[in-house]
């Protein structure tokens, strides 16, 4: 490789220090980047790649708040930079400036080119704390490009309330990667994302949101690299600002294809959600390469112990320090940029822990990021899910964000696994399915607070949920080692796949519940993209990687061809049933106070139809869990205008069972009133091809009906006003 030989050009102009980043200017491109304990900061502008890389260099001479910053005349949209930094080398002291390395600014909108040798990105010789690595990276490094600046959107935001909310976790390449009706040039991009047959599998199915696997330019960190391997998921940045380029159906025009996908969604009237990864990066630990961050200001960006070391809260190396003013700027930057520019709705951030733990100790709800991203006015307005743990067991926070937080709530999920396998009784299922009050109301948030799931991209799908014991996730090249052993699963008598119908109807079955229950509870449910549609991974419960090569039809992709059209059709009245009884997803929690109609809001029963008080809250055998919704005093915010706060909705009665055969008595749920008893409309029945109850005529309370396995029975009645 090659680049001048000359001394670099010093800029032409001092330029300003903000916005951080590269921005065209008059006169050329006002470079700004982060380094304060940087002797001297270079901007290189490179001409071709690999071995063939040239490179001018451009001083850039001022330094304000410790930003190196400067406008380079020979600069433009399209020219490809990365930075040279000189300093101290020192290790221990967390300084790692080489020269020798050409970084990724921090704050790139585009990048080009991939990991090349990975000798030749590391900063050291042979020991991360030895002597400083002379070996240059160009060609073996990405690169930042200089982009024109977007215009923000003007379309008017959605801002679904959340009682409305279905949020459906999706990987952008997985989901289309072999879809048939989309074209093959878009399948596993953004705009397969947004073809006609995909948005209307999305507004059948009910989806209000798609929340995507990261879309944050990745590259792939150095262990799975080494094993040939690449990071699937996207869950190792490389970019805080630029847009995953793989997803693009043209090279190059990812900015504007994400876009289109996210204008196009929003027509639809489906918001976008980033899972966003602000904890840690592609760097890894010391021992790994010099591509941004580290050889910028690595004590700066990562939280180091005194020895120079990283903390890793994470489990991937390092730990990016959340009380950082340098950080805390570039999250929010960040953040903002996305929704402004790019126009997405809201953000799920991956370990959201770590960003609550200053230094590394204890969690602070209140701590410097976590305030700063509820207090931007930009930022509160968006949707925020907490990923409420880290790697560590003082990470877990379920519960603990507060203010204008929601969280993954993985009490529920447990608990939901745990019933529909047969363990445990109904006590914490009531508090799961009722908005998990104990989780959330001592913080003072509304039970939407709570996003209910039951599976997620990290873990066995829910066909896979019900079809093993075990995870198998060989095919990671980890031996099997990674990924959870906590599955609580079942695979009804046969590992894997089978041809058994007898085994294929429990599983059926047993899937159908799960799915509908999580429908049905009040919160904000999420739905692992494909679990309507039976996809299975195989028994992998982690699988983050494919061989470097794979494409996108084979990374896990959904294969549409065997969808599964009847669960589909079940899980999507489920959903229709949620949005058209607003009894089932009322926004503040249930009390046991009087109604208008004279009886408590909300009542437990057992499989007999009595009331469950007291010590039967402790029968860890029972499988059978009855909730009556009344539907005189509904609480959803939204609905109190005129004319609608006094109407009276539908009150459900929801049945939610668990076991095998099984008489279950519909109960009367009386206190006060007339002798005569309550009516029951059949309105859902999970067991059923759609949902839709075999005998929809009415029954009264009293009556038994017979089930034969896991089941979720909604009925509904009309309270007298």
């Amino acid at each position: 490789m090659s680049h001048e030989q000359n001394s670099p050009k010093s800029a032409a102009a001092s330029g300003t220090p903000f916005p951080l980043g590269a921005h065209p200017v008059e006169g050329g491109v006002c470079f700004a980047v982060h380094a304060p304990d940087a002797h001297a900061v270079e901007v290189c502008l490179v001409d071709g790649s690999g071995p063939d890389s040239r490179e001018s260099r451009h001083l850039l001479t001022q330094r304000t708040y410790g930003i190196w910053h400067g406008v380079v005349a020979e600069a433009g949209v399209g020219s490809v930079y990365g930075y040279r930094v000189s300093g101290p080398w020192n290790p221990e002291a967390g300084h790692r400036f080489d020269p020798h390395k050409i970084l990724l600014d921090p704050y790139a909108r585009r990048i080009v080119g991939s990991l090349g040798d990975a000798r030749a990105l590391l900063p050291y010789r042979d020991d991360p704390f030895g002597p400083q690595s002379t070996v240059d990276s160009l060609g073996h490094a990405p690169l930042a490009v200089v982009t024109a600046p977007l215009a923000a959107s003007d379309a008017p935001r959605l801002e679904t309330d959340w009682d409305r909310t279905v949020v459906y976790e999706v990987h952008v390449g997985s989901f289309t990667g072999a879809h048939p009706d989309v074209p093959e040039n878009l399948r596993g991009t953004y705009l397969g994302l947004v073809h006609p047959a995909v948005l209307e599998h999305l507004r059948t199915l009910g989806v209000t949101a798609v929340e995507l696997l990261p879309v944050h330019a990745c590259l792939t960190e150095p262990g799975v690299r080494a094993r040939g391997m690449r990071n699937h998921w996207g869950y190792s940045t490389g970019s805080y600002f630029a847009v995953e380029p793989s997803y693009a159906s043209v090279p190059g025009a990812e900015v504007t294809e994400f876009r289109t996908m996210v204008d196009t969604l929003h027509e639809a009237g489906i918001e976008v959600i980033l899972d966003v990864v602000y904890n840690h990066t592609c760097e890894g630990g010391v021992d790994g390469p010099s591509l941004s961050w580290r050889g910028l200001d690595a004590r700066g960006y990562y939280l180091l112990d005194a020895r120079g070391h990283d903390i890793d809260l994470t489990g991937c190396g390092n730990t990016v320090d959340a009380a950082s003013p340098a950080v805390v700027r570039m999250v929010c930057d960040s953040l903002r940029y996305w929704v402004t520019e790019l126009g997405v709705d809201g953000f799920r951030f991956d370990l959201a822990s770590t960003l609550g733990r200053p230094g590394g100790w204890r969690f602070d709800p209140h701590a410097p990021m976590l305030s700063a991203i509820a207090a931007d006015p930009i930022l509160c307005r968006a949707k925020l899910i907490a990923e409420p743990w880290d790697a560590t067991g003082p990470g877990y926070q379920v519960g603990g964000f507060g203010g204008v937080w929601s969280e993954w709530n993985d009490r529920y999920r447990d608990t939901l696994r745990r019933f529909f396998a047969g363990h445990g009784g109904v006590r914490e299922l009531a508090s799961r399915l009722a908005g998990s009050e104990d989780l959330f109301a001592p913080t003072g948030r509304r039970p939407w607070a709570s996003v209910n799931f039951v599976t997620a991209h990290d873990g066995f799908t829910a066909r896979d949920l019900v079809s093993y014991n075990a995870k198998h996730n060989e095919a990671n090249g980890e031996s099997n080692r990674d990924g959870t052993d906590n599955n609580l699963s079942v695979n009804h008598g046969v590992e894997g796949e089978t041809e058994d119908p007898a085994v294929l109807a429990a599983r059926d079955r047993h899937v159908r519940a799960l799915l509908s229950t999580l429908a049905l509870s009040t919160g904000t449910p999420m739905f692992l993209a494909g679990d309507e549609l039976g996809h299975t991974q195989h028994g992998n419960n982690n699988a983050y990687c494919v061989p470097q090569e794979t494409s996108a039809a084979d990374a896990h992709a959904i294969d549409w061809s065997r969808r599964d059209d009847a669960l589909t059709a079940t899980l999507g009245r489920a959903l229709r049933l949620r949005r058209s009884a607003p009894v089932l997803r009322q926004q503040e929690f249930f009390a046991g106070r009087d109604t208008p109609s004279g009886e408590p809001d909300l009542m437990w029963f057992d499989h007999d139809g009595a009331e469950i008080v007291g010590d039967r809250w402790n029968d860890d055998h029972a499988r059978t869990l009855q909730a009556w919704v009344d539907g005189s005093d509904v609480r959803i915010p939204a609905l109190r205008h005129a004319g609608v706060e006094a109407e009276t909705f539908d009150s459900a009665l929801l049945v939610v069972h668990s076991g095998g055969d099984a008489n279950i008595v519909l109960p009367d749920h009386r206190r006060h009133g007339p002798d005569e008893a309550p009516g029951y409309v059949p309105v859902f029945d999970s067991a059923t091809p759609d949902g839709r109850p075999v005998d929809a005529s009415p029954v009264t309370a009293g009556s038994t009906v017979r089930v034969a396995g896991p089941i979720v029975l909604v009925y509904i009645s009309t309270i007298p006003s």
